[in-house]
């Protein structure tokens, strides 16, 4: 999918999920986004980080297809990406199964085969045996793991041509554990790296938490305050916990100059 508008620059998609040029972003006399360029690849995991505010989610929506740039271009090489917000957002009359299997009987995928890629997903997000009970008989985390395993039903399905042939899948999350408590945050997030590297989707993942974002991501993207835009990246993959505890002090320190320069302009 390309969206082209005016005072666009054109550029190849070749060897991307989802590729940013220039966009802008204004809501009345609002500007949110002012000329965001973003690259990510197949199978890669980018955190966008920045203070409240900055346009994260309103990027994260324009990369979904839930809103459209005032002006840039977005290129998708994947289908329409899975999207996951911060509150799970599961159909409280269906059970935990039923809410995943949703996107497949929306796409139109047989029944035979939508019951077998839900008991697939709900073991991958280590749900196996739950799929039966209904959200509210969920804790908290356990309902989140449903949302993920949504989201991964309809990216992996959309990932896929008819063909048969495998494009890259997208998985857009605005921060999905920032309600949870700080235990339970460090498992889920353990655990979609466990999953993220099962599956091969590219992620891109919006936090406004440094440590989160360095944890998760191989790349930290920092955006400015409003009008956001792209003002430096950090490779973050694999790093030793030396490195780790270093690295989010410099990104901690950059975040708070954006946010001290946004402050004084």
């Amino acid at each position: 999918m390309t969206a082209t508008l005016d005072e666009s620059t054109v550029r190849p998609a070749t060897g991307s999920a989802v590729r940013l040029a220039g966009v802008h972003k204004t809501f009345g006399a609002v500007t949110a986004l002012r000329g965001v360029d973003l690259d990510v690849a197949p199978g890669e995991f980018v955190c966008l980080l920045g203070a409240s505010g900055c346009g994260k989610t309103t990027l994260l929506n324009i990369i979904a297809g839930l809103d459209e740039p005032s002006a840039g271009e977005l290129e998708l090489s994947s289908g329409r990406p899975a999207v996951m917000f911060q509150e799970a957002a599961l159909m409280p009359w269906l059970t935990a199964a039923a809410n995943v299997e949703l996107p497949l009987r929306l796409a139109g995928v047989s029944r035979k085969e939508r019951k077998h890629r839900t008991v697939e997903l709900l073991d991958l997000v280590r749900l196996s045996g739950v799929g039966g009970k209904r959200p509210h008989e969920l804790s908290g985390g356990m309902r989140q793991r449903v949302a993920l395993a949504r989201a991964l039903a309809s990216a992996l399905h959309t990932g896929n041509d008819t063909a048969g042939s495998s494009a890259p899948s997208l998985l857009l999350m605005d921060e999905p554990f920032s309600a949870l408590d700080a235990i339970t945050r460090d498992v889920l997030q353990a655990e979609l790296l466990r999953v993220w590297r099962s599956t091969g989707a590219a992620v891109v993942f919006v936090t406004h938490d440094v440590r989160e974002a360095v944890r998760l991501g191989q790349r930290v993207v920092l955006l400015s305050s409003r009008p956001g835009r792209v003002v430096e990246e950090w490779q973050v993959g694999d790093l030793p916990a030396a490195e780790e505890a270093e690295t989010v002090a410099v990104i901690n320190e950059r975040l708070r100059e954006v946010i001290s320069s946004h402050a004084a302009a």
